[in-house]
């Protein structure tokens, strides 16, 4: 069985990570959309609230399933017994960063391998962080995050003059 872990902080999810989990599940027997729980960067939204939104998001896929972790990823790696990490890629500048990761996790454990898949060219501009700002500046996200994700950020930070109650 070929189980591969797709980490990130998905804070919230976005469409493009959708499009890689998608691609990835459809390579491997099973997926781990892992989410990071950084204790240094006060997130958007709680750890629990990013593995709801990516559990709802990827529903659709049957061998997804959710986690979450902290620490060293290659720690995680070997806690669920998975070799292949995957790794979404949108830009050059990506593969740079990303390359750095891949070199330090190999030092640190030889036996993981990090698959980089090209996302399409029409999520090559997203970020969680650029969604964010698009939101909060007012900007439409429309086919930028699953509905779930639009949902939880208009209730989050509801429109000014807009009644919630």
């Amino acid at each position: 069985m070929r189980k591969a872990v797709y980490p990130g902080s998905f804070d919230p999810i976005t469409n493009g990570h959708v499009y890689i989990a998608e691609r990835s599940a459809a390579l491997f027997d099973e997926l781990v959309v892992a989410v990071l729980y950084n204790t240094q960067k006060q997130g958007t939204f709680n750890i629990e609230e990013r593995k709801a939104m990516a559990r709802e998001a990827l529903i659709h896929i049957p061998n997804v399933h959710v986690s979450s972790f902290e620490g060293l990823l290659v720690d995680f790696m070997r806690q669920e017994r998975s070799r292949i990490i995957i790794r979404g890629l949108r830009a050059l500048s990506d593969f740079e960063y990303e390359f750095q990761l891949a070199q330090m996790n190999r030092q640190l454990a030889p036996e993981i391998e990090t698959f980089f898949i090209v996302t399409e060219a029409q999520y090559s501009y997203l970020s969680s962080r650029s969604v964010k700002e698009v939101f909060h500046f007012g900007g439409s996200i429309q086919g930028m995050v699953p509905p779930g994700v639009y949902r939880r950020l208009r209730e989050r930070f509801p429109p000014p003059g807009l009644d919630m109650r």
